[in-house]
């Protein structure tokens, strides 16, 4: 469980975010506003949501039901219903994802990492019953087999933030969210991927954009000249691989007991938030030493 201290901070932040966005979109809601005051602020909303995926709970209802309604009445004195939190939960999606867009995103050092994660959306014996998701969701294949759902792709720094994502269906290449220009806005540098980001043709089109994609070779390729820097920085990629078993284990992006299109959605991005308020995130350390001896030659 957090301390109290830190469910304080996580909702002032929060709680300044929504003050401004209210004020910002204010002259552009269409209708007259309700006379009637919301019995939870979407602060208050936000600020839960988050926490579930902080608190090491596995389902969210036994969280708010004996939990947070239970032990933190003094934090929450106006919680509602189970249902009806679930609902205003979807209602507060719009702010949530700018929040996560505009507070939560670190900053790019110019040693950058990208990966995939397969976010499963029910068993594949289940694919065919499977109701909530039909139409959406596709059938894809990942190194641990097939499965139906999603794809999670993050760009991640060597410090371990995260500095953006996109979700796609799951028989979407690995490749394709690089191709978008808007997924590579905030990097710069070097950018270390596996092997099924090799392209030669994506490969150009991201060197004019000041990003060298640095990838290894697969076996039936020939050998290529690599500084031993980029050699050593490629044996450190997994630590994203570590990030997205945090995302799934700790803070619980991937379940299968999602009732509509919406609710996923707002759990992704509530567990992308709460993995920004991590006190510790795996990280890389690497020092580089400069030298003179190629001068000698």
């Amino acid at each position: 469980m957090i301390d109290y201290d830190k469910i304080t901070d996580i909702f002032c932040i929060v709680d300044e975010f929504c003050k401004d966005f209210d004020a910002t979109t204010q002259p552009f809601l269409l209708g007259k506003p309700s006379k009637r005051p919301p019995t939870m602020s979407k602060s208050e909303i936000i600020s839960i949501c988050m926490l579930f995926h902080l608190s090491g709970f596995r389902c969210f209802k036994h969280f708010y039901i004996f939990y947070l309604q239970r032990h933190m009445q003094r934090e929450f004195p106006n919680t509602v219903s189970y249902n009806r939190f679930v609902e205003l939960s979807q209602s507060v999606l719009m702010p949530m994802s700018i929040f996560l867009k505009t507070c939560c995103l670190g900053l790019c050092t110019g040693i950058s990492f990208v990966d995939s994660t397969p976010i499963r959306v029910c068993h594949t014996k289940r694919i065919k019953r499977n109701k909530v998701f039909k139409g959406i969701a596709e059938v894809g294949k990942s190194t641990m087999g097939w499965f139906y759902g999603f794809k999670l792709h993050i760009v991640l720094s060597d410090k371990g933030e995260i500095l953006n994502f996109a979700i796609t269906q799951a028989n979407v290449d690995d490749r394709e969210p690089l191709k978008n220009e808007a997924f590579l806005k905030a990097v710069f540098g070097k950018l270390f991927a596996d092997k099924g980001y090799i392209s030669e043709k994506l490969t150009k089109i991201l060197f004019v954009g000041d990003i060298h994609l640095i990838t290894n070779i697969r076996n039936n390729m020939k050998n290529s000249l690599m500084t031993m820097n980029d050699k050593i920085m490629l044996r450190k990629r997994s630590v994203i691989e570590t990030v997205n078993d945090e995302l799934k284990n700790i803070c619980q992006v991937e379940h299968a007991r999602h009732r509509s299109f919406t609710n996923f959605i707002t759990n992704i991005v509530s567990g992308l938030i709460a993995y920004s308020f991590l006190p510790k995130k795996p990280s890389i350390s690497y020092q580089q030493n400069r030298s003179n001896q190629i001068l000698a030659f």
